[in-house]
């Protein structure tokens, strides 16, 4: 992509309205505008990052066994009726009546869908179990939306339900998704610390959130350095994990029984960008969603639902990942791979160099915004180190002249001179 032609609008100055990092410089980069409040349109850039974030959940996904199907933003109140729910949710619900005087909502969860799905739909404990997601857009009305992504009143969320017949088979599902969500943070090239939660308005009793660490995180959080060992796995036993200590600020108790000694007791800044929960029968037996046994019995089927803000880890990740220039992407996660940066356009040498670059970065799938504007160098920079792609590779008269051009780490800020042949060739290993 030719960064003159690119839809790119960042901004030199900090919007006034946003008071965290990651909202500064997603408005600053460029990636989104907000239509309402809470309400953002995603630009091409950060739509990038929001479909790479996507891919890898929905890889983990698949990898553990559950399967995508795609439920409608708008529900009948007839069905949040039937679970109770439709009266106690709250304001936060955004209810509406069609033409026809018929009540909807748009939802803000789908717990009673996916349970309609089941019911109608699984008539044997053959077919057992289940393990269904979606990646959807979500509405719930905050009172004061704000943060950008990170608390808005729309939002794309993964959610994730489990069917089984019984308590040993939705444990068993609860453990793959625990062990399927590290996996994904981990991918991102976030540590993610898994902490005993309460249940909400979701309702369930056995509960999880993964909060991310970020030195600007929203909530502090003490956690046994054990986690830092168990991160190195592939699999985490949960009957190992459940006795460590993790918790919230507001929850830190020294003296809990399992709190550890102080010098193994770690504090931190984190962001919530998980959650799951073990729901047992709350929706099954109020929506009366039964599988017929071997013998013919009817049971009750054991659920489970597993959620990550998709859109909301973007900011998370911006987070984790910045300085005062700007954003730091992961390259797992990055718009581009690379920010290909002519010093001089016009010059004959920088161009054919860089459309040589460019062309062979873009044959051999690597993903390149090339920087080909009539511009100040300064700019150029700026706005590179604002958007935060992981490499920078600036080619320039008196580099090429000499036979060189500089390769630039996003994240270290390491700079080095290469050839363009050892360029090329370490971008594409």
């Amino acid at each position: 992509m030719r960064l003159s032609t690119y839809f790119l609008p960042t901004l030199k100055e900090t919007p006034a309205e946003a008071q965290i990092a990651s909202h500064r410089l997603m408005l600053r980069a460029g990636m989104v505008r907000q239509s309402a409040s809470g309400i953002y349109t995603w630009l091409p850039l950060g739509l990038r990052v929001l479909k790479n974030i996507e891919r890898i959940v929905r890889e983990e996904q698949n990898a553990a066994g559950a399967q995508e199907l795609l439920m409608p933003t708008i529900q009948s109140a007839d069905l949040w009726r039937e679970s109770g729910r439709y009266d106690a949710y709250g304001k936060e619900m955004l209810r509406i009546t069609d033409r026809h005087e018929r009540e909807m909502l748009y939802g803000p969860t789908n717990e009673e869908l996916i349970t309609q799905i089941f019911r109608d739909n699984v008539r044997s404990y053959r077919e057992m179990p289940k393990i269904l997601y979606q990646i959807q857009w979500k509405f719930r009305d905050e009172v004061r939306p704000r943060f950008g992504v990170m608390r808005g009143r729309e939002f794309l969320m993964k959610d994730c339900y489990s069917f089984a017949m019984d308590y040993e088979g939705a444990k068993k599902a609860y453990e793959v998704m625990f062990n399927a969500y590290l996996k994904t943070f981990k991918r991102m090239g976030l540590t993610a610390i898994p902490m005993a939660a309460d249940s909400g308005a979701i309702g369930g009793s056995l509960s999880h959130e993964f909060h991310i660490l970020a030195e600007t995180g929203e909530s502090g959080v003490f956690y046994d350095v054990a986690y830092d060992e168990l991160a190195a796995k592939d699999e985490i036993d949960l009957e190992t994990l459940s006795k460590l200590y993790a918790v919230t600020d507001e929850k830190h108790d020294s003296s809990a029984a399992n709190c550890p000694p102080a010098e193994r007791l770690k504090e931190a800044r984190g962001i919530e960008v998980g959650h799951i929960f073990y729901l047992g029968t709350k929706y099954s037996k109020a929506m009366n969603a039964v599988v017929p046994g071997p013998g013919g019995e009817t049971v009750l089927a054991e659920m489970g639902c597993y959620g990550i803000g998709v859109s909301r880890l973007m900011g998370a990740i911006i987070e984790a990942y910045h300085d005062d220039r700007g954003i730091k992407w992961p390259e797992a996660v990055a718009p581009f791979k690379v920010g290909l940066i002519n010093l001089k356009a016009g010059d004959a040498t920088c161009d054919k160099t860089c459309e040589d670059i460019y062309r062979s970065l873009s044959e051999n799938g690597v993903e390149v915004l090339y920087d080909d504007r009539d511009d100040r160098a300064g700019v150029k920079f700026a706005d590179m180190d604002l958007i935060g792609l992981p490499w920078q590779l600036v080619a320039g008269p008196k580099g090429l002249a000499v036979g060189v051009v500089e390769l630039k780490n996003r994240l270290s800020g390491e700079k080095v001179e290469l050839s363009v042949e050892a360029a090329l060739a370490r971008l594409t290993a």
